[in-house]
C-alpha cells in the first residue's frame, strides 16, 4: 500500500449525522491541496447508525476505512486502535462532532512536516461550550501544565492534534489517557511539541458526551501518568524514600519517649499517643519499603524491561 500523506483519525460514538458532512469536508480540504489521504473512522461501539454510515460512505469512498468496536471502550481505545492502523505521514485527529475544522489540516501537516515538530495540539482560544465545561477544562489544563512542565501548551484537551507518524507508533493510549498524549510523547522523547490556536465551532447534531466523571477521572489518570512515566521502571527510588523517612520518623518518636522513660522517668511510653504515632509510621514505613522492593522485582522481571525508545541505528 502507498504511504498515504496524511491519516486523518476520528473516534465517535452516535455521530451518524454529522459523518457525511464531516468526511466531504475532509475529502475536499485533501484535493484542493493535491494531499493523498485515508480517513479511518473509529466507531467506539454507538448505539444509533453510525456504523451503517461508515460502511456506506466507505463504499463511495476507497479513502475511508472504519473499525467498529464491540461495545464503548472509550476515547482512547478508539485512538489507540486508529493509531495502529494509520499509514500516513502524518497522523491527524480530530472529533466527529463537525466542532473541529479540517480547514486546519494543510498548517498543521506544514507545521510537522516543515516546521520539523513532532506534535501540534490545536488551542481553541475562542469556545462554543458552555461554563459548565469551559471552567473545568481550564482548571484541568492549569494543572497539568503545572505537573507536565509543558507550559507552552494551553488546551491538552483538543481533539485536534497532528503528529509525526513515529510519535504515535511509539506510544500506547488507555483509559482516559488521550487527554495526556503531549505529555505522553514528551516522557517518550519527543519534545518539539507545539501549538497552534484553531477554530472552535458550535455543535451542530447532537449532544456532548462531557462529564463530570470524565473529568474526575482525567486527574486520576493525570497522576497515574505521573508516576508510572517516573517511577514506572524505579519503583523503589519513590517508595523506598517514602518508607525510610516513615520508619525514621516513628523510630525517632520512639527512641525519643524510650529516653524519657528510661534515663529520667518521666512518664509511662504507652501513655502517650505520641508513642502509638510512632508505632504506627514505623508500620506504614516498612510497609511502603516493602511495597517499593516488591515493585522493583516486578520491573526487573517482567518482559518489557528493557524495551527503549530508540530514534535512530545506523
Amino acid at each position: 500500500m502507498t504511504k498515504p500523506d496524511i491519516s486523518v483519525v476520528v473516534p465517535l460514538f452516535n455521530e451518524q449525522e454529522s459523518l457525511p458532512e464531516l468526511t466531504a469536508w475532509i475529502s475536499k480540504v485533501m484535493d484542493a491541496n493535491l494531499f493523498s489521504y485515508e480517513i479511518i473512522l473509529v466507531d467506539d461501539g454507538s448505539k444509533d447508525k453510525s456504523w451503517d454510515t461508515i460502511k456506506q460512505l466507505s463504499g463511495s469512498n476507497s479513502n475511508i476505512r472504519g473499525i467498529r468496536f464491540r461495545r464503548n471502550y472509550g476515547k482512547s481505545a478508539a485512538l489507540n486502535e486508529g493509531f495502529s492502523i494509520a499509514n500516513g505521514t502524518v497522523v491527524i485527529t480530530m472529533d466527529a462532532d463537525l466542532q473541529d475544522s479540517p480547514d486546519e489540516i494543510p498548517d498543521l501537516y506544514k507545521m510537522i512536516v516543515h516546521d520539523g515538530n513532532d506534535l501540534i495540539s490545536g488551542w481553541k482560544k475562542k469556545r462554543h461550550d458552555p461554563l459548565s465545561k469551559t471552567i473545568p477544562t481550564r482548571l484541568f489544563n492549569w494543572a497539568t501544565r503545572k505537573m507536565s512542565g509543558i507550559h507552552n501548551l494551553h488546551d491538552f484537551n483538543c481533539g485536534l492534534k497532528a503528529y509525526r507518524s513515529d510519535v504515535v507508533k511509539s506510544i500506547e493510549v488507555y483509559g482516559e489517557m488521550h487527554r495526556y498524549i503531549p505529555v505522553i510523547a514528551k516522557w517518550a522523547g519527543f519534545s518539539k511539541i507545539e501549538e497552534k490556536v484553531v477554530e472552535h465551532r458550535a455543535r451542530k447534531y447532537g449532544n456532548t458526551k462531557f462529564g463530570w466523571e470524565r473529568f474526575i477521572n482525567g486527574f486520576l489518570d493525570l497522576l497515574s501518568i505521573t508516576f508510572v512515566s517516573k517511577f514506572g521502571k524505579k519503583p523503589m527510588h519513590l517508595f523506598g524514600l517514602l518508607g525510610t523517612l516513615s520508619f525514621l520518623v516513628g523510630f525517632g518518636i520512639a527512641l525519643k519517649l524510650a529516653i524519657d522513660k528510661y534515663f529520667f522517668d518521666i512518664y509511662n511510653m504507652t501513655d502517650r499517643p505520641l508513642f502509638y504515632f510512632g508505632i504506627l509510621a514505623m508500620i506504614i514505613g516498612t510497609q511502603l519499603f516493602v511495597a517499593g522492593f516488591l515493585g522493583e522485582l516486578i520491573a526487573r522481571t517482567s518482559p518489557d524491561k528493557n524495551q527503549y525508545q530508540v530514534s535512530e541505528r545506523i
